[in-house]
């Protein structure tokens, strides 16, 4: 990953906004790499400077691999009339969208504002969304004159920036408002009841000593035609510490988002807040009684090493597992489906899986890889990152590992990664490494993992310190090789992080050389070891990720859970596709669902229940590494719904390991076509547009000319396709996957 501590300033969930006036200072802004105290200056001649695109980091705007400081200047006229007509006259707030990683803000010319709010320097790095307020008599504004605005930037690695970064990150300069810290907290989840209905409690709080009088209406919206479907205002009225509570109940929805509004509006100050959320719907099946083996259809290990695989099947408990054909020295646990040992003959081994219970039983065909090649199918399973950050310990581990064994496990997931932050401050008198007091038995920890039938994944870095500023692997490769075997690590992320100390401006071999380095390491254990490459798609990594026997390789920059950030890692794969191939597959970064915050408070993901069927359905067809990132103790029904698809899965886990191609890109619509083993097709067909898309493929079409047999992926059933097209009205940010057959 390229390590950012998320330090997210604006509401989590959904939209917020005030209605204030403004000054947009979204645009007009320009930018060097470099630093020099005389670039705050308002007399420096920035004319050579090169004009800066927010909506992207600089590293894809002339500066790849830089680290380091870069400078942003804009100028903007502050007008009175901002002041005049703020309910509060009193602070001015400027909102610079995301920083990334550090900042410090100059406001003609003099440091008016630094570090989030956080202390520390400017190289500690906290990355996130920027709002600071400031006096609005600060002899630094100008009022109704033109005001130079500059932020000198430090990046501590990877992308680096000031960006506009999905939902609530604006560029703008108002006044402090009443509403300033005013929230409508819905991170309470949805319930759902008979007949489609569903039912939430949201509150209304606030930080201010202020007394809040005034109205909530609460608004459910078709987005398709925006129709209103329900309406309701009550009185509202709370101050700090004893927030408003708004219950709800709503009736008869179809399998659909609708979009609902809570407006908050002060009596005293004419001030409101609007917040808005959609509203979830489960696709997916509730699984039957009845038996179902899920999963790949094949798994891979190294001769001699040792084996552990987990026969994935759901049905009504106690299952019984066994397997005709296993190699010799492997055996299965009836009660649990583990199977285990070690198989000392290359090749491959065709076995039978048969699970039964009291209705009746089903078989599969299954087949065993023992050879050079391992992970044959893309990962699926946990990391720690994108819920807990550095915040990750031992109980919150073992609670994820639980929750996957009892939760997800029958559908094939079976990965207990933990990122960064595990690793001690100094290594021993040997110079081995050593876990920090949140890991007190970090064999203890991958000895209970594989008790449940899971394999358990850590995090290191080729360079002196990790990303978090955690011990590397540098110099240590074969001890830290041997110490995670012998601990039991079946998977390691390699991320690059400080290796940029050692190869400041690498060409192509250099990009390869650590990660050559310990995957000679590795091949020293007696262990298969997952290697995952995490460098962030340089040198066009998909094109030599396998030769230096990656497993997976990322291929961008870290994901946020926003819609700009998923859609443009997702829908650029492209040039990756191609690459994908058994045992060695593109990583377009962890899945940003469920309860997500890089630790340690979290939030629901910011995306919307329509981006999230998009995520899952784009990773699916791109042949990822599915890695959930959210918080294990804690997955809702419709989380647990997306990630407990088996047809969905199967895409993803196609033994033929191709990745999607991207077949039609239009402005408001995209469709992505996956080969699968069996000589069919998966199929996305991707509304990009804020509104209903009507998608059709004609029957022809060479995509899907001369299938005859259509399969919603999502809800696991055939559609009737009448006329000449396949033809799907899809929402706003959502897919229809489907599969095809002859």
């Amino acid at each position: 990953m390229i390590r950012k501590i998320f330090i997210l300033l604006f509401l989590a969930t959904g939209f917020l906004t005030a209605r204030a006036q403004e000054v947009s200072i979204s645009k007009g802004w320009k930018f060097t790499v470099g630093d020099s105290a005389q670039w705050a200056s308002p007399t420096y001649n920035d004319q050579h400077w090169q004009a800066a695109n927010l909506n992207d980091n600089w590293e894809r705007q002339g500066h790849p691999n830089y680290d380091g400081f870069g400078w942003y200047r804009t100028k903007v006229v502050i007008p009175s009339s901002l002041k005049d007509k703020s309910y509060l006259k009193d602070s001015l707030r400027l909102n610079l969208g995301t920083v990334d990683d550090n900042d410090e803000v100059y406001l003609n010319g003099k440091l008016v504002a630094k570090y989030g709010g956080y202390g520390g320097t400017i190289k500690d790095g906290h990355y996130g969304g920027r709002s600071y307020t400031i006096a609005a008599n600060n002899p630094a504004i100008l009022w109704d004159k033109e005001n130079v605005l500059a932020v000198r930037i430090f990046d501590t690695g990877g992308d680096g920036g000031l960006v506009t970064s999905g939902y609530g990150s604006t560029f703008n300069i108002t006044m402090a408002d009443v509403m300033d810290h005013v929230a409508v907290n819905t991170e309470a989840d949805f319930v759902y009841g008979d007949n489609n209905s569903l039912s939430k409690s949201v509150k209304l709080h606030t930080t201010n000593a202020y007394q809040y009088s005034g109205t909530l209406a609460f608004k459910v919206t078709d987005p398709e035609n925006g129709t209103v479907l329900y309406e309701k205002t009550n009185p509202a009225n709370f101050t700090s510490g004893k927030p408003f509570t708004y219950s709800f109940s709503i009736a008869r929805l179809a399998k659909r988002s609708y979009t609902i509004s809570y407006t908050f509006t002060d009596t005293k100050s004419g001030k409101s807040i609007v917040q808005t959320e959609t509203t979830p719907y489960i696709l997916t099946p509730y699984p039957t009684a009845k038996v179902k083996i899920n999963g790949a259809d094949v798994f891979g290990a190294r001769p001699g090493h040792p084996f552990l695989y987990l026969i994935p099947a759901t049905g009504k408990r106690p299952l019984l597992y066994k397997v005709a054909g296993l190699p010799e020295c492997l055996k299965v646990d009836a009660a649990t489906g583990v199977i285990s040992g070690s198989v000392a003959q290359k090749g491959n081994y065709p076995v039978t899986f048969t699970v039964s219970n009291s209705l009746g039983a089903k078989t599969k065909q299954f087949t065993i890889s023992i050879g050079d090649n391992i992970g044959l199918t893309p990962a699926l399973g946990w990391n720690s990152w994108n819920a807990w950050g550095l915040s990750v310990n031992d109980e919150k581990v073992r609670i994820s590992a639980k929750a996957m064994i009892d939760k997800l496990s029958a559908h094939g997931w079976a990965y207990i990664n933990i990122d960064d932050g595990w690793e001690a401050e100094n290594r021993a008198a040997d110079g081995k490494i050593v876990t920090n007091s949140k890991f007190p038995d970090m064999k203890g920890l991958a000895d209970f993992v594989h008790g449940l039938g899971l394999r358990i994944g850590i995090y290191s870095s080729p360079g002196p310190r990790t990303c978090g500023g955690f011990l590397g692997s540098w110099q240590h490769e074969d001890q830290d090789a041997q110490t995670y075997a012998d601990w039991g690590i079946d998977y390691l992320k390699y991320d690059w992080c400080s290796y940029s100390d050692i190869a400041p401006k690498p060409d192509l071999d250099g990009l390869k050389k650590p990660y050559q380095v310990m995957q000679a390491s590795l091949g020293k254990t007696n262990r298969d070891i997952m290697y995952s490459l995490c460098q962030y798609g340089w040198g066009n990594v998909w094109e030599w990720g396998a030769d230096v026997n990656g497993n997976s390789w990322r291929t961008t920059g870290d994901i946020q859970d926003t819609w700009q950030s998923m859609s443009t890692i997702g829908f650029n794969q492209g040039p990756a596709a191609p690459h994908a191939q058994p045992g060695h597959f593109n990583d377009p970064d962890m899945l940003v669902v469920g309860k997500v915050g890089w630790g340690p408070s979290l939030h629901n993901t910011r995306l919307t229940f329509d981006e999230q069927y998009t995520h899952i359905s784009l990773w699916s067809l791109l042949a990822s590494p599915l890695l959930i990132g959210c918080d294990m103790g804690h997955l809702d029904a419709f989380t647990l719904s997306l990630l407990t698809n088996d047809e969905v899965l199967a895409i993803d886990q196609d033994a033929l390991g191709k990745g999607a191609n991207q077949y039609i890109k239009k402005d408001d619509y995209q469709v992505w076509v996956k080969e699968l083993k069996d000589g069919g097709k998966a199929i996305g067909l991707f509304n990009t547009s804020d509104k209903y898309q009507t998608i059709s493929l004609d029957k022809t079409d060479p995509a899907i000319a001369g299938y005859t047999k259509f399969r919603d992926a999502w809800q696991q059933k055939y559609i009737v396709v009448t006329g000449n097209a396949l033809t799907a009205k899809v929402a706003p940010h959502g897919v229809l996957l489907v599969r095809v057959e002859k």
